[in-house]
């Protein structure tokens, strides 16, 4: 091997030991991330989580949205997530949102026309208030709702006094 590659190789090996020496030091003072679960969860029975995943994936709606923060990798779109759906809007507001001819008077959009949401008034009424239903039934647990609060207070601000 020539120098510096024993150089390169003796920093990374020294990076290396001041992480385990870290996250020894770390360890022994007691600082441990606690698990809190999965912050995601639904209301809806069985067969409402079915019908309404059915018709998720029967109307293409991961093409653009993500659920249970899993999102499309081709996906480009910068729409919104559809966990915790049910804490933000009620049941009434989405069959009402579903059912618009035109989607982008009821909740305007800075997307290009081609991303914005398409209008699902042509759906049979039934599928439009499943759908609503089982979006109503898509919940986040509080904490979760709070970090991510927190999080966007510091990226638009640059502070990290972000206070409930």
């Amino acid at each position: 091997m020539k120098r510096g590659e024993w150089v390169v190789l003796g920093l990374i090996g020294a990076l290396a030991l001041a992480g385990v020496v870290q996250n020894i030091i770390h360890h022994e003072k007691g600082v441990q991330d606690v698990d809190r679960g999965l912050p995601f969860y639904t209301t809806a029975t069985p067969e409402l989580a079915r019908e309404g995943s059915d018709l998720i994936r029967q109307n293409d709606c991961r093409q653009c949205h993500s659920l249970w923060s899993v999102r499309n990798v081709m996906q480009s779109v910068p729409s919104p997530s559809l966990d915790g759906m049910g804490d933000l809007r009620s049941e009434a507001w989405l069959y009402q949102y579903l059912s618009s001819p035109h989607p982008q008077a009821i909740l305007p959009s800075r997307l290009k026309p081609e991303y914005r949401m398409p209008s699902f008034a042509s759906l049979p009424e039934q599928e439009r208030r499943t759908l609503a239903h089982y979006l109503a039934s898509l919940h986040v647990k509080d904490w979760y709702l709070d970090d991510i609060k927190k999080s966007e207070y510091e990226k638009l601000t640059g502070k990290d006094d972000y206070k409930k």
